[in-house]
């Protein structure tokens, strides 16, 4: 090999490379196919971990808030249409009557009972999460905010909203400590560095708006307290009645989930008369305007009795718990004999209104101890019993027992009481299988009239009419923090409304002359306050001149000024 070949290997590589270079700059590099391939690390998905950060960040924006909780207000409002199992059980039970095919599977979406409902508690504990996620980094932010020096004065100070500037005698450092102590006089935070001062107040504002979010937040976790520890449960009390607080007497009761039966309080409470007052004129003719109640209790078994009137919106406070007055009807007095003459049954029996406006009620009369056929009735209650307009029917003209009739058709046979399958006490099974309407068995009766009943099967009597009222008892120790919260909740948004954010910066320097040139710049949050002036005429006192506003010509000085007042030359 000779020097020659090492010189033009030598200038072959150096051709190759210069080669290469070319092609690196002009993009002609040989395609990745005729390349060593490199190890380059493949993207991959977000993973688990990801996935779980992207839906926290989705459900603790103020937007998912918002939205969840429209859902809980369109939620809510099946719960004020329908009636509710929690206040009106016998409302419920005649909404199923009457809607055979609607009803049921307005039941399975729990329509009936929406606020214990799974899909609600879901949107309800999903809004309280995203509050919780949005309001407390807020809040740990506004803290550290409020603690940190504030904001730098900007450049131009004659470009904010409020500016002014003028000339004094006193040095930057006098113009700086006058603006400290007078800012602090009006409760600004103050901050003096870099030749100038930054003053801001007005948190108080942001601090409402958070106090009304987390009394919100607090809000509804006293809900959930309350759903948790408390109960509410329904009783159907007619007159001269005792109900005693026990789990057994309610005709419905929904505990919380944390709460156990030892909880109730030992209250009794008697009803010894209702009273209810309707409209006699007008159009309104038959509208009920007052409810009374005339009750007598004991909060405990040792303590004495005392007389509450019991009224809408005027609940009893017993035991923990309150007592509250929902809703009326009759109950009317019946004597049953059997065929041997024997008093099978003596009470009064709860019915059920049909037609609200004028009480016209239904209801049913079960006699399991009657021989040899046990008895049932089917009864309709016209409060005031009057004829249709064409003669045809009886209806009811009005609400109060002014001529009370009963309608009644007997039944005999098995009521199937003993067969252990619960029943409803306002309807009658197995008729037409084991109970039989009994032939030439209705009869309309008046009060002390009595119907003998064919085939000598005995005996019913109207005794008379009394009323019944259905009371609601509820316990709820998250009452007393939700009301607290909301209290907070109302100021809060009282003064977010009524504070607004404030800076202020004054900025003194040397000028020309030997004078310092003070400039001040403003900026609130909303429209501009007279609070701005008030500052700057303290800060320049009576010893300078007037400061010039923005596009205002100092006619002093050589050229237009803007916020600021150039010095004179």
């Amino acid at each position: 090999m000779t020097d020659t070949d090492h010189v033009d290997t030598d200038t072959d590589h150096a051709g190759t490379d210069q080669a290469e270079d070319r092609a690196e700059e002009t993009g002609t590099e040989a395609p990745a196919a005729r390349q060593a391939p490199e190890e380059v690390p493949r993207p991959s998905g977000i993973g688990p971990l990801g996935w779980l950060r992207w839906g926290w960040r989705q459900l603790t924006t103020m937007r998912t808030a918002l939205i969840l909780l429209f859902l809980v207000a369109l939620g809510a409002v099946p719960g004020s249409i329908l009636p509710q199992r929690g206040q009106a059980p016998e409302k419920v039970a005649a909404y199923l009557d009457k809607h055979e095919t609607l009803g049921p599977w307005l039941d399975k979406f729990s329509m009936f009972d929406v606020f214990a409902a799974p899909w609600f508690a879901a949107i309800y504990i999903l809004l309280f999460v995203s509050l919780a996620g949005c309001v407390i980094p807020r809040a740990v932010k506004h803290y550290r905010s409020m603690r940190a020096r504030p904001p730098a004065a900007p450049r131009n100070l004659a470009k904010l909203p409020q500016s002014a500037a003028y000339e004094t005698d006193a040095s930057p450092e006098e113009v700086l400590a006058e603006a400290r102590t007078a800012l602090r006089e009006r409760h600004f935070r103050v901050d003096v560095s870099g030749g100038a001062a930054s003053a801001e107040k007005g948190y108080l504002g942001e601090t409402g708006n958070l106090l009304f979010h987390l009394a919100l937040l607090a809000l509804l976790f006293a809900l959930g307290l309350g759903n948790l520890f408390g109960y509410r449960g329904n009783v159907l009390l007619t007159e001269g009645k005792t109900f005693a607080n026990s789990l057994g007497l309610y005709d419905q009761f929904q505990p919380g989930r944390a709460f156990t039966g030892g909880e109730l309080a030992p209250f009794t409470l008697t009803l010894d008369d209702f009273k209810a007052e309707y409209e006699t004129k007008g159009d309104k003719r038959g509208q009920a305007t007052a409810f009374n109640a005339k009750i007598h209790y004991r909060s405990s078994p040792d303590a004495r009795n005392k007389p509450y009137d019991l009224q809408i919106n005027h609940p009893l406070k017993v035991g923990g718990a309150k007592v509250y007055l929902l809703g009326h009807g009759y109950a009317p007095v019946f004597t049953v004999r059997d065929a041997k003459g024997n008093v099978a049954f003596q009470d009064s029996v709860p019915f059920l209104e049909m037609e609200p406006r004028n009480l016209t009620s239904e209801g049913v009369i079960k006699v399991p101890d009657a021989e040899p056929d046990q008895l049932a009735f089917y009864a309709i209650l016209w409060p005031t019993a009057v004829a249709s307009e064409d003669g045809k029917q009886i209806v009811s003209a009005f609400p109060a027992p002014i001529r009370p009739v009963v309608t009644i058709t007997a039944f005999k046979g098995d009521l199937g009481l003993d067969s252990g399958s619960p029943q409803s006490v306002y309807k009658l099974e197995g008729v037409g299988k084991t109970l039989q309407p009994i032939k030439g068995g209705q009869k309309l009766l008046e009060p002390g009239e009595t119907f003998k009943l064919p085939g000598d099967a005995g005996t019913v009597t109207f005794d008379g009419l009394k009323e019944w009222t259905s009371l609601s008892v509820n316990r709820d120790p998250g009452r007393i923090p939700a009301l607290i919260a909301a209290v907070l909740a109302v100021l809060g948004v009282a003064t977010s409304f009524m504070v607004r954010r404030r800076r202020v910066w004054v900025r003194a320097s040397a000028g020309e002359g030997g004078r310092t040139v003070v400039e001040v710049g403003g900026l609130t949050l909303g429209n501009p306050t007279s609070e701005f002036d008030d500052i700057v005429t303290a800060l320049r006192g009576p010893q300078d001149g007037p400061a010039s506003e923005p596009g205002e010509t100092d006619p002093a000085a050589d050229g237009p000024s803007g916020a600021a007042t150039e010095p004179k030359e």
